[in-house]
């Protein structure tokens, strides 16, 4: 009997587990590691598998009991929403089947070493190359956090499974992994296709190619105009330096320019509310007007470009909002983010700034209408009335989808922006 049949016949007795929508914008996801392996029990709640999609990697859970039966979409392939990845027996049906995809087997707990009067040492356990062992994402975090290598680690969970006792335990009594620790999105596989040139080619990790197509879209759909503002950060420094100076005193979070520019958005973008808008297709009569002012910071981590929003950024003061901006970034760099986390943004902030780069252009994040692109904070001559001043500016360059924003409107957000950030109280008021 054909595979594919065998999985009907089966899947009539079954729970189906299929790939489920992530996010907003998602199309297919790529299975990155089974939590269950055949036979596995399954209670509501487990994590079955991750998943990456074109924003985040995700835990999916279990929402019946079972017996997790058989996996049909095995790591490393990607299904569309809907399609069929897995099945799980609720003892209701037949006996199950042979999976029509065998997983590799799972790694078993090692034996622990027989206790020595010498100090205590993790054993590392023994597994073949290539080997699966099962950790949860917290546990991967913090492994990479602290330079762990997760394959020399006892895991003392169910089936092997590393938990953070293990880990805590290895930490303390056992050595780190001289091995250099090892990408978690890019792949090191190279293979030589032009000696004359030295190239060699580096497979792009899902995330990277959802970021260049999601990208590509923006720049041929969407009709950028690009307008320039600078903006006189004098007044902005300084009141900068008097908050920080009173948050430390109260063991308050050290408030970054980019966080004072999140507020000022918010606050421009309600004077403007036909800035704060999505454009819904050519064959729409419509477009959507927002009324929460969610700001995206887009944030350059290892795992590629993540855009986490700050919702309703006009209502919060600077302090959450730095407070909240800190813990986002943490989440990137470690692809801790959830797809909440980055979803529901009305306007995106790129700031190269701290990088000394003194102006740019940026693309569009849709369904947003507009980004704006901030330069470096840099010191300069300029005519005040009529004497030479050292002043520190800043250039803002506002990126618009000129089919639902005009220049004039673009030109009047910059100004008010740029009004906020030379009379700073209005953001702290």
């Amino acid at each position: 009997m054909p595979w594919v049949c065998l999985v009907e016949r089966l899947a009539k007795a079954m729970i189906e587990i299929t790939m489920p929508r992530l996010s907003d914008t998602m199309e297919e996801g790529e299975i990155l590691k089974w939590h269950k392996a055949p036979g596995d029990a399954v209670a509501v709640g487990d994590v079955l598998v991750e998943i990456e999609t074109d924003k985040a990697t995700m835990e999916y859970e279990a929402f019946e009991a079972g017996t997790f039966s058989s996996i049909v979409v095995n790591e490393g392939e990607v299904a569309v929403i809907g399609q069929l990845i897995a099945l799980i027996d609720d003892g209701k049906g037949g006996a199950p089947a042979a999976a029509p995809k065998v997983e590799a087997p799972v790694a078993t707990a090692p034996e622990v070493a027989p206790a020595v009067e010498a100090a205590p040492v993790a054993e590392a356990p023994v597994r073949a190359k290539g080997e699966r062992f099962f950790a949860s994402p917290i546990v991967r975090r913090l492994a990479e956090e602290q330079g762990v290598d997760l394959s020399l680690v006892n895991g003392t969970g169910p089936g092997g499974r590393i938990v953070r006792a293990d880990l805590d335990s290895f930490v303390k009594n056992g050595p780190k992994s001289l091995a250099p620790s090892r990408p978690t999105i890019q792949p090191t596989t190279f293979t030589q296709v032009d000696p004359k040139r030295g190239s060699e080619q580096l497979e792009l990790s899902k995330i990277r190619r959802i970021i260049a197509k999601r990208l590509g879209e923006s720049y041929r759909e969407i009709p950028h105009f690009f307008v320039t503002a600078i903006a006189d950060l004098e007044l902005l420094q300084v009141m900068r330096g008097d908050l920080n100076a009173t948050n430390a005193k109260s063991d308050g979070p050290k408030v970054s320019v980019n966080d004072l520019l999140v507020k000022a958005v918010a606050l421009a973008l309600r004077e403007h509310p036909m800035m704060n808008v999505s454009y819904q297709g050519d064959d729409s009569p419509t477009m959507l007007v927002n009324h929460r002012y969610n700001i995206g910071v887009a944030v350059a981590s290892k795992n590629g470009l993540v855009v986490p929003v700050i919702e309703d950024a006009d209502q919060k003061n600077v302090n959450t909002i730095s407070a909240e901006t800190k813990k986002l970034v943490t989440l990137a760099s470690t692809r801790g983010l959830s797809v909440d986390q980055m979803s529901g943004g009305t306007f995106t902030i790129s700031n190269l700034g701290m990088f000394g780069v003194e102006e740019f252009t940026a693309i569009i994040n849709p369904p947003e209408a507009a980004i704006l692109a901030v330069g470096a904070a840099i010191k300069e001559p300029v005519v005040v009335g009529d004497k030479i001043e050292i002043r520190t500016r800043t250039r803002l360059t506002l990126s618009s989808d000129h089919r639902v924003i005009d220049g004039a409107l673009a030109a009047q957000f910059l100004q008010t922006l740029t009004a906020i950030l030379e009379n700073p109280w209005r953001i702290v008021a």
